[in-house]
């Protein structure tokens, strides 16, 4: 009899389950084997992030680029600007609010002396920092998109497939085992109790807030649709239960689409924006990836301003375009910039996943659900069954 198969999220539940029931009976020298696996797991991390950005960024701008034409230009826009508009207002409510509800100085990560140290390590020493990916992946993909041949479109295409593959195949299995350790190691040092207090604070105020975004969005929707903005939110509901399911923008394309027409958009113009924004248009991803990274750093005491995350923001928005299709993709290719913008430590970074993932089926749905306000504001805006 064929076993039902785990998805992602409750293999990350169970590991954080285990790795803290782990910590109070592992021996130090078996802990330490765990240790050890999340030493190289991160070089590995490492290695890879920079791969992903290119492999991520730029073939969607070759074919972004490559699809001339004023609708195109406009909904990239649009969803790029919602995109910055949840970020932003994420991080003006999460500054707001979380000061008054994480203790600071509580370390969120394995600290350097911590009692428990990796057997070995093996470098795998990056190929390029993340700002040297950025450009190229820019550079290819602008360049794929003004070239008429499609030899290098084929090869970007061809390396987005091997690290899809490299994500699937390797990352993902493996992160279970990673989230264990960490929080197996925290556990050890005392520091776990801290953390899930945080994590249920966060989830919670990031939950209200995301369903604030949508309402704010079919709010902005309206002034161009003139439409009831709840009525259009409600016809959207299909889609965003579907999202909470199949947690994927890709399998959710087909409900999106339905209920977007019968929000009145022209069926041309719904059938443009859907599918383009299920690639491009990451409101949920980039509320959840802000607010998460600033409770963190709230929780390590580490200093912030306005400044850093407006940066931060601006360049997320970019980085993750096209991530959706992979699990986990949204996270894994911001945790470069999490390193270097925000300094983040390798286990910030660990604990980022597996908060990110603990949500990742209403930042899907807040995408896709998205997409129908993005879609009423196009379908106006061209005047296509504008009522």
């Amino acid at each position: 009899m064929k076993l039902p198969k785990i998805n992602l999220l409750t293999r990350i539940l169970i590991a954080i389950i285990l790795g803290i029931g782990a910590g109070f009976i592992f021996p130090d020298a078996m802990a330490r084997i765990f240790v050890t696996f999340n030493a190289i797991f991160s070089e590995l991390l490492g290695f890879v992030i920079p791969l992903i950005i290119i492999g991520f960024v730029a073939p969607a701008i070759a074919d972004i680029g490559s699809r001339a034409g004023k609708m195109l230009f406009a909904t990239v826009l649009i969803a790029y600007g919602m995109t910055l508009f949840a970020g932003f207002s994420s991080y003006f409510v999460s500054d707001s609010l979380f000061p008054s509800l994480i203790s600071s100085h509580v370390s969120s990560a394995i600290a350097e002396d911590a009692s428990l140290t990796p057997y070995f390590n093996i470098k795998i020493p990056a190929i390029m920092n993340v700002m040297t990916a950025l450009v190229l992946a820019f550079t290819l993909g602008l360049g794929c998109a003004r070239l008429s041949t499609s030899a290098l479109r084929n090869v970007i295409n061809d390396f987005r497939d091997i690290i899809n593959l490299v994500i699937s195949k390797v990352i993902i299995p493996l992160l279970p085992i990673y989230i264990f350790g960490i929080f197996l190691n925290m556990t050890i040092s005392g520091q776990v109790g801290s953390i899930i207090l945080t994590f249920a604070k966060i989830i919670a105020v990031i939950f209200a807030l995301h369903i604030g975004i949508l309402i704010l969005q079919f709010g902005i929707a309206s002034l161009f649709s003139k439409k009831n903005p709840f009525k259009s939110l409600a016809t959207m509901m299909p889609a965003y239960f579907t999202a909470l399911g199949t947690q994927s923008s890709a399998a959710t394309i087909p409900v999106t689409l339905r209920q977007t027409i019968k929000n009145g958009v022209d069926e041309d113009v719904a059938g443009f924006v859907i599918p383009l924004c299920a690639t491009i248009h990451m409101s949920g991803s980039t509320l959840k990836i802000v607010a998460c990274a600033l409770a963190l750093m709230l929780t390590n005491g580490l200093a912030y301003d306005f400044s850093m995350f407006a940066y931060f923001i601006c360049m997320l928005g970019i980085t993750i375009v096209a991530a959706p299709g992979v699990p986990g993709g949204a996270i894994m290719a911001s945790l470069g910039l999490l390193s270097s913008i925000l300094g983040f430590t390798e286990a910030d970074n660990a604990l980022m996943i597996a908060l990110y993932i603990a949500m990742d089926s209403f930042g899907t749905a807040c995408n896709v659900t998205g997409d129908g306000a993005i879609a009423q504001i196009v379908n106006r805006i061209f005047h296509q069954r504008g009522e």
